[in-house]
């Protein structure tokens, strides 16, 4: 399988060290364990002659030209983590030839991964309209303002969209990196796991901070406060609402446009955060604890738990 790695000016490291040290080592490991038909021909790439990382060391790139006929074309992360440099990294020349790069393999018939930021730059392209996908937890309020185009499912770590494959924030390389080795070969993607040590990660939601999605917007920062505030308390949309000088409506358009969570859903969000807080935290029972989050008791908050975390409920007490 031919796998071109497409970077950027401002590669991150850590995103690009991890694609190529998975595809190395499962090549690796085939070889030494006799799993066929896993071999992977990776090439890197870039649409300028020299390319630095984010952290100034050189990357040594082929020219796009001797990498036109590939299976796979992956786009790591640029190393901008805020909205600001990523804005003035997607207007830039070296990004503008690689969206029409990106183009030209998917028109080819190659099938185009992106993870974290690399998101950004592949819905730049256009090729993510009208399919799901996933991005960097902490950018999902300006991706959707950018691409409402795109069915963005943030809370999923993998997306996988036919022509188009994207993962979720940062170390999300590395299970991207696995999925398409799975495609080739299942075993080999075990061994490279195993050997890695690298845990299955379905979902990035376990991982995204409630408060620093609600500071995208000033309505959906006040609505984040008031329920904090009255987290003990039932739920009412229309009190609230009105609290905030706003209609449940209003509300409600705001919270899916910005953190794509209904009302009740994010207060649910809310409250199994502090819950896991106070689980780890304190000793009050877990019946206490669903009291002060706002549940009649702890049978409604165990299974909650259960459904939300999965594997990771074994790291808390539910007694």
């Amino acid at each position: 399988m031919k796998v071109a790695v497409i970077v950027l000016e401002g590669v991150f490291d850590t995103g690009l060290a991890t694609v190529l040290d998975a595809f190395t080592t499962a090549n690796e490991l085939s070889q030494l364990h006799g799993v066929p038909g896993a071999r992977f021909e990776v090439s890197i790439v870039g649409v300028r002659r020299r390319v630095h990382s984010s952290q100034g060391l050189n990357v040594p790139v082929q020219p796009i030209a001797s990498c036109a006929d590939v299976d796979w074309v992956i786009l790591p992360a640029i190393g901008c983590k805020m909205p600001e440099p990523l804005l003035a990294a997607l207007g830039r020349e070296d990004t503008r030839a690689a969206l029409d790069a990106l183009r030209n393999w998917s028109a080819r018939g190659a099938r185009i991964a992106a993870a974290c930021i690399g998101t950004f730059v592949l819905a730049q392209s256009g090729l993510l309209d009208g399919l799901e996908a996933t991005t960097t937890w902490w950018l999902t309020p300006l991706f959707r303002q950018r691409y409402p185009q795109v069915r963005l499912d943030a809370g999923r770590m993998i997306v996988n969209a036919g022509p188009v494959v994207t993962a979720g924030a940062a170390l999300s390389h590395m299970d991207l990196a696995l999925w398409i080795i799975r495609q080739s070969s299942p075993d080999a993607a075990a061994l490279v796991a195993r050997y890695l040590i690298i845990d299955n990660r379905p979902s990035q939601s376990a991982y995204a901070i409630a408060d620093h999605l609600a500071h995208a917007d000033p309505l959906i920062e006040r609505f984040d406060r008031l329920v904090r505030e009255r987290l003990d308390r039932a739920f009412d949309l229309g009190e609230v609402a009105s609290s905030l000088a706003t209609s449940k409506r209003t509300l409600a358009r705001r919270l899916q446009e910005v953190l794509g969570k209904t009302p009740v859903s994010y207060v649910q969000d809310l409250r199994v955060e502090r819950a896991i807080h106070l689980i780890k935290t304190s000793h009050e029972s877990i019946d206490r604890v669903a009291a002060m989050v706002g549940y009649s008791d702890g049978v409604t908050l165990r299974s909650l738990l259960r459904r939300r975390l999965g594997k990771g409920v074994r790291e808390i007490r539910l007694d």
